[in-house]
Formats: structure tokens, sequence, C-alpha cells
């Protein structure tokens, strides 16, 4: 079993930034890639943004160039660092965990809204 817990959401405006954690406790040595997914009102929820054990990251195109995923190995978080924030980011964000090549855990989820 794996744990995530978020942190860092809140209400920002338009041009501005946050910073999410997503810090991983547990059986935490079979995680093989973390991510981050948003879901919106209505909408399904989307991939964001996503970290592999080699660094190896990949973007939604729509914020490729806006957000930055890192993580931080000693403290087992992963961060999405969010930039040039828009409201249509605004969702309720979650941490994902790929766990084993066949499972994946998540975060209970933190909320962003852009708005002025």
């Amino acid at each position: 079993q794996v744990q995530l817990v978020e942190s860092g959401g809140g209400l920002v405006q338009p041009g501005g930034s946050l910073r999410l954690s997503c810090a991983a406790s547990g059986n935490i040595f079979r995680i093989n890639a973390m991510g981050w997914y948003r879901q919106a009102p209505g909408n399904q929820r989307e991939r964001v943004a996503t970290i592999t054990g080699r660094d190896s990251t990949n973007y939604a195109e729509s914020v490729k160039g806006r957000f930055t995923i890192s993580r931080d190995i000693p403290k087992n978080t992963v961060y999405l660092q969010m930039n040039s924030l828009k409201p249509e980011d605004t969702a309720v964000y979650y941490c994902n965990a790929e766990w084993g090549g066949a499972t994946s855990f998540w975060g209970q989820g933190t909320q962003v809204t852009v708005s002025s």
C-alpha cells in the first residue's frame, strides 16, 4: 500500500503561480512513476504531468511551458509548479502513483481555483 497526501492548492488570480506537493509513504519502493491529474466539474479526470523513476517527464499539451513536475527523492515528494495560471486550470488536482506495474494509488485531491 502507498499513501499519497497532497497540499498546496488554493485560490490564485489569473497569471499567478502555485506549487502543489505530494508526499508518498508506505511501500514506495515499487513505485514506477508518479503524476498529477485534474478533474474539473462535469469533466473527466485528465492527466496533467508525469515523472518516472528516471526523471523522464511528460506533460499535457495544455500545460506545456507553464507547469513543471519534479521530485525530491529523500523527501519522497513530487511537486507540480504551476505558473501563468488560467481560469481553465481550475480543478481538483490529484496525485497518482503507478505501483508494481499494475496498480494505481490516488491522493485525496486538492482544489485549485484560478479566478479574479
